[in-house]
């Protein structure tokens, strides 16, 4: 790849960590994208052990990957994000892959396409893990950060996603119990 072409795409990448998300960090402030999709790709490595039949790798790259769209569009949560919110934010991620020399254009399109086709292990795998860090995140931060609609959201939010694999259906139990505890707690 040219030199040229490399600092652009950093250039790209670099407005994910500018861009923040509805999350909020423990010390208080805005969490990036990046810093989403960084701690997303940790969690797929750390639950490599889980899946011995998946690529791990693949999956890394689809965390890594997926919210590039949102250099361009910025964050809607997933509460208030519309079709037409996805339909932009697909457009824009297929425009910057096809501006990509081979054969990483190629490479991400499959990637991209895998992933919205949810039709591997690996596709199941990266969506659940992309719920489950969420909720990780809103569990860690105040929950006076909380809207009053994530009470009810962030004990189930993965759920779906998690039912193709026992490990996943208990992470996300333990996640929503520290949810619910979190709840609790702030009532008293």
């Amino acid at each position: 790849m040219k030199p040229e072409k490399l600092i652009k795409i950093l250039g790209t990448a670099s407005k994910l960590k500018e861009n923040t998300r509805h999350s909020w960090l423990p010390s208080g402030r805005r969490e990036s994208i990046a810093e989403h999709s960084w701690r997303l790709a940790l969690l797929a490595y750390f639950v490599k052990d889980e899946f011995p039949g998946a690529d791990i790798d693949k999956v890394i790259k689809m965390c890594l990957f997926h919210d590039i769209g949102e250099s361009f569009t910025g964050d809607i949560p997933s509460f208030i994000k519309t079709k037409n919110d996805e339909e932009v934010e697909q457009e824009v991620f297929s425009d910057w892959i096809n501006s990509l020399p081979e054969p990483y254009s190629t490479e991400l399109l499959a990637l991209h396409k895998e992933i919205i086709d949810q039709s591997t292990t690996e596709a199941k795998l990266f969506s659940a893990l992309d719920k489950l860090e969420a909720a990780v995140s809103h569990n860690e931060a105040d929950i006076r950060t909380w809207l009053p609609l994530e009470y009810e959201l962030n004990p189930q939010y993965g759920y779906t996603e998690s039912q193709f694999s026992p490990y996943l259906r208990d992470l996300q139990r333990e996640i929503n119990q520290i949810s619910l505890d979190k709840i609790e707690k702030a009532k008293n």
